[in-house]
């Protein structure tokens, strides 16, 4: 499938998520932000750029990983992505769904 966002044409899978990192960029996570209703702080791009430093490592992500890594706290996590965290911050990242999640 592909969608078009911020202007480009991205490759995604079937529940949104970019099939290709090389197409990301800042302002593609911008407005996969806007669909999910979040502004992103410096905040959000800290955790945002976390993850996708654990994806090119090959990390499993989960919740807890997340809440362990001493960037961010799970209470903080939820308080910046409502609504399925992971599921919603791995997205705007560019990365893959994480298998933790449902």
């Amino acid at each position: 499938m592909e969608k078009t966002i911020a202007g480009k044409t991205i490759a995604v899978n079937e529940e949104g998520y970019l099939t290709d990192f090389s197409q990301w960029n800042e302002q593609v996570g911008e407005e996969l932000a806007k669909e999910a209703n979040i502004n992103l702080t410096p905040r959000h791009w800290e955790v945002l750029k976390y993850l996708q430093k654990e994806q090119q490592n090959q990390v499993a992500l989960s919740i807890r990983r997340v809440g362990k890594s001493g960037v961010v706290d799970i209470k903080e996590f939820y308080s910046l992505f409502p609504n399925a965290p992971l599921k919603t911050s791995t997205k705007i990242a560019g990365i893959p769904k994480p298998a933790s999640c449902i």
